[in-house]
């Protein structure tokens, strides 16, 4: 399991998933996002994006999007997915990052804080207002100082062994050469045509 970033082809995939999800895709690029791929199989499991906003006060960075698809919840693919884009949002420059989200309790683990509603910046409060309007739920305001980032070794681990649900469940069969009908003890397996 791994994380890139997204590619042209991915474009149509991401699309139906954040539908699907009924996550923002306003400003859609899908040059923005990264994808969790399972490397043996190419099997996508989770994305996310990071959106820079440029304003007059200056530009700010957000953390949005963030899915993974069900099958692979729980198994620290939204972690890396994070960790990815904050590791991006450190490479063009920006030392906080934001984010507004119903949950909070979710980004608190790797260090983002909650924000009252007079700390954030007043050229995020407008996007505050539509995440909170597109929300059945309470929004949360956050931010992290990229220094203090932090995995959890216990998510770390298992991204490590991420698999499909059901997937872990399949036993691997080992093929013999006697399921094939050959005797081991009998044939050479060297070019051996028999005339």
């Amino acid at each position: 399991m791994y994380v890139r970033d997204a590619k042209n082809r991915d474009e149509a995939w991401l699309l139906d998933r954040i539908e699907e999800m009924g996550l923002d895709e306003r400003s859609f690029r899908s040059r923005d996002y990264v994808i969790a791929v399972e490397e043996g199989s190419n099997t996508r499991a989770g994305f996310g994006r990071l959106r820079i906003h440029k304003t007059d006060d200056g530009d700010f960075v957000e953390l949005t999007g963030i899915g993974v698809l069900e099958s692979w919840r729980g198994q620290g693919v939204g972690a890396h997915v994070v960790e990815r884009l904050v590791e991006s949002a450190g490479d063009d420059g920006f030392d906080e990052i934001y984010c507004f989200t119903p949950a909070a309790s979710y980004l608190e683990q790797f260090g983002f804080a909650a924000l009252d509603a007079d700390e954030v910046p007043d050229a995020l409060a407008g996007r505050l207002d539509v995440v909170r309007g597109d929300s059945d739920g309470t929004v949360a305001a956050m931010r992290l100082d990229r220094g203090e980032f932090a995995m959890p070794d216990r998510l770390r681990e298992r991204f490590k062994h991420a698999t499909a649900e059901g997937d872990a469940a399949e036993p691997s069969v080992e093929e013999t050469a006697e399921d094939f009908g050959i005797d081991p003890e009998e044939a050479t397996y060297k070019y051996d045509t028999g005339r």
